[in-house]
């Protein structure tokens, strides 16, 4: 279902119990800041309702979406973080610019998380242009930061049950 479709800060409880005690990272792309802001706050206020203690959230600025994979890897290898959150927003241009950096930012997201089996969970928005990207950081749409969020939380809540 697209975002056009569905508010993306209304969620289900399913698979959201209480998880105890854990560090998350949020990673957060410099790279149009008037919408990563925004992504960020919704995923840092997501958190804070769901029980886990701001000092186990730790933000980590990097310059663009691109350095989100590489940002997510260096926390991921770390023992004392749980899941990571990669915040950013890509907006087509006239370029393949966009396709490219799409692209490598999904496969290295995704392949940090087989790589150490954490939730790394994909926050980043690919929009058409800035008005999607606000509707979707809090605007019409919902957060896309909160929707992160809360991924990561269910991701951890269920991986006690299937992790071996």
């Amino acid at each position: 279902m697209s975002s056009s479709n569905k508010n993306l800060s209304t969620y289900s409880t399913t698979n959201l119990e209480p998880i105890g005690i854990h560090r998350i990272a949020l990673v957060v792309a410099e790279w149009n800041t008037e919408v990563t802001a925004s992504l960020y706050a919704g995923a840092l206020d997501t958190l804070l309702k769901h029980g886990i203690a701001i000092e186990n959230i730790e933000k980590i600025d990097v310059p663009g979406s691109f350095e989100l994979t590489l940002a997510a890897q260096w926390q991921a290898q770390r023992s004392d973080i749980d899941a990571v959150i990669c915040l950013g927003c890509v907006v087509q241009g006239d370029t393949k610019h966009f396709d490219f950096i799409c692209e490598a930012v999904a496969h290295g997201i995704t392949n940090v998380a087989l790589k150490y089996s954490k939730p790394i969970i994909f926050g980043v928005l690919t929009t058409n242009n800035m008005q999607q990207a606000f509707d979707r950081a809090g605007g019409k749409h919902g957060n896309k930061g909160d929707e992160a969020a809360i991924t990561a939380l269910k991701m951890l809540s269920i991986k006690p049950i299937i992790h071996l």
